[in-house]
């Protein structure tokens, strides 16, 4: 038997004032997006912005049902619009913004393991990394250079055959 560790190198930002223009504005736009989320249940609205490589910007946010798995998260709905509205264009950042109606998010809330399993499947299919930038309604910014930082051992179409 050995023993092997996992690990990634995580930015943390203390401020938005440290971020690239570039990232700045995709903030911007994902906080923009939160506010229109439809989350009358959790009453945690996540918003999301995805910068392509085009440099066109498309978002998204987290719509709830009241069946929970029927609805989707931010992540998910702004990855799909990209991919629907720009095929073939990869996806070079995504940043995430979360709050909620009944405390405030001090913390970045990163992906869940569905919206980290889709975007890993964008980084596979384009050949590069998407990085990534959450933060919470207030408080440090947090950036990994890819989704497969955040889904070690991640599952892909290798495991498929001949992919």
């Amino acid at each position: 038997m050995k023993k092997e560790h996992i690990g990634f190198d995580l930015l943390v930002f203390d401020s938005e004032n440290e971020l690239s223009d570039q990232e700045k504005k995709l903030m911007v736009e994902a906080r923009k997006a939160r506010k229109n989320a439809y989350a009358p249940y959790s009453n945690f609205q996540v918003g999301a912005a995805v910068l392509l490589e085009n440099n066109e910007i498309v978002i998204g946010n987290n719509q709830e049902n009241a069946s929970y798995p029927s609805g989707l998260c931010a992540e998910r709905v702004a990855v799909f619009q990209a991919g629907a509205k720009y095929p073939g264009v990869a996806i070079t950042l995504v940043a995430i913004s979360a709050a909620s109606n009944t405390y405030t998010v001090m913390r970045p809330a990163a992906p869940c393991g569905n919206c980290r399993q889709s975007i890993a499947e964008y980084e596979q299919k384009q050949k590069s990394p998407i990085v990534l930038l959450f933060q919470g309604e207030k408080g440090p910014i947090y950036r990994c250079s890819s989704v497969a930082d955040i889904l070690p051992l991640g599952f892909d179409n290798s495991f498929l055959g001949d992919s």
